[in-house]
């Protein structure tokens, strides 16, 4: 854990609100934080205000949950260990009322079933404590740009057809020999753009920038989903045909694509 989030300070209520005043101009999005530990919520709370967001800190489950369905954050930054009701139940409620923040997902190192759980929930990310503040305020910035994105492509709906896979880009609904197969958010994403780009051999590092908005941060998450993607479309994950790995690139999408509007 980084000096700062040691010096941050404790003590905090179940639920608590950044303050709000002169810099209330510079809001761009409300993020909720749901985490027990005080310290590394103080400290996220610090941050978060510092660069311009309207932050609230909730100590355990139930607060976080009443708060998530009343405020309707844009962002919310999620621990998995929450007292009273896990951060996972939490996001499992919220996505069972079609809620559609974006949710980073907090984790102890070591913890990868509980980082699988929350991606297949429809987490759209994952941090690992102890990690740094400035990288957390970072993915948050980065899952806003996306969501931005994502808004604007809403409006061209079309459907992008490969063989027996139908990727429809409008109802971000994605179909194989016609049942549809259920995607979080980041894969339909990260499908969605290798889709759009069949044969490109794309690096992790681009589809980090292209699909996640970072310039930073570890591949490994890139990965991740392409492995979750894997399982849920091909017919044997362990000798993909259409999400294939690209040798010392990245993956290709392999397959002809029609774009039907």
């Amino acid at each position: 854990m980084t000096n700062a989030l040691r010096a941050a300070p404790v003590g905090l209520p179940s639920c608590r609100v950044g303050p709000v005043g002169a810099s209330l101009a510079k809001v761009v999005a409300t993020v909720l934080v749901a985490e027990d530990d005080p310290t590394v919520s103080g400290i996220l709370l610090a941050y978060l205000r510092r660069a311009g967001f309207d932050a609230v800190v909730c100590a355990d489950g139930p607060t976080a949950l009443a708060e998530w369905t009343r405020r309707r954050p844009d962002v919310v930054i999620l621990d998995v260990m929450l007292p009273g009701l896990s951060g996972l139940d939490v996001l499992r409620r919220r996505r069972a009322d079609d809620d559609t923040a974006a949710v980073l997902v907090l984790s102890a190192l070591g913890d990868e079933d509980d980082r699988l759980l929350g991606l297949d929930l429809g987490a759209d990310d994952y941090m690992v404590k102890p990690f740094s503040p400035r990288e957390a305020v970072g993915r948050v910035s980065a899952l806003l740009r996306r969501a931005e994105r994502l808004g604007a492509a809403r409006l061209i709906p079309r459907r992008l057809v490969a063989g027996s896979l139908s990727v429809d880009v409008g109802a971000r609904r994605v179909t194989m020999h016609a049942r549809e197969i259920p995607l979080t958010p980041r894969e339909f994403d990260l499908l969605a753009y290798l889709v759009t780009h069949p044969g490109e051999a794309l690096t992790k590092e681009q589809l980090m920038r292209r699909v996640w908005g970072w310039d930073f941060g570890d591949t490994s998450t890139v990965t991740v989903h392409v492995r979750r993607l894997r399982e849920k479309i091909e017919a044997d994950p362990s000798d993909p045909q259409l999400v294939v790995t690209a040798k010392g690139a990245g993956y290709r999408f392999d397959g002809t694509v029609t774009v039907e509007a």
